[in-house]
């Protein structure tokens, strides 16, 4: 049955009920059997209740394991290249203790600074072309 109004484009009556479907995160984690409505125009999902709750859960823990991932990586990579905390600080502009609130998981580092450590993970001979 099409009821409601679509918040993302308005239109009237075209929403649709839809059942044990599964969504994914970021194109890599599934959610599986969730349910709620679907906009016939535009595509936009209201989940239920309980899949909302589901799915925000989900994705609340994937954010979690991605940030868990990347603090990882910078503290592998800095040890990897023979830096302090204090020196991959500098290195990278940030406060005398910002490596360590990045590998602590207290502070998400910017972009820049994972770019930065993925590039040089792959490329250790460019430190000597940034190290102050």
């Amino acid at each position: 049955m099409n009821t409601g109004i679509c918040g993302e484009c308005g239109s009237t009556g075209t929403l649709v009920a839809f059942a044990d479907e599964t969504h994914f995160i970021a194109d890599t984690a599934p959610v599986h059997g969730l349910s709620g409505k679907r906009c016939s125009v535009c595509g936009e999902v209201y989940f239920d209740e309980a899949s909302s709750e589901r799915f925000s859960n989900a994705c609340d823990a994937w954010v979690l394991a991605r940030r868990a991932e990347e603090r990882d990586m910078l503290r592998r990579v800095r040890k990897r290249l023979g830096l302090t905390q204090q020196q991959a600080a500098r290195l990278t502009g940030g406060g005398h203790n910002a490596f360590s609130r990045y590998e602590r998981g207290e502070a998400s580092p910017m972009a820049a600074v994972v770019n930065l450590f993925k590039l040089l993970d792959k490329h250790p001979e460019l430190l000597e072309e940034i190290r102050p």
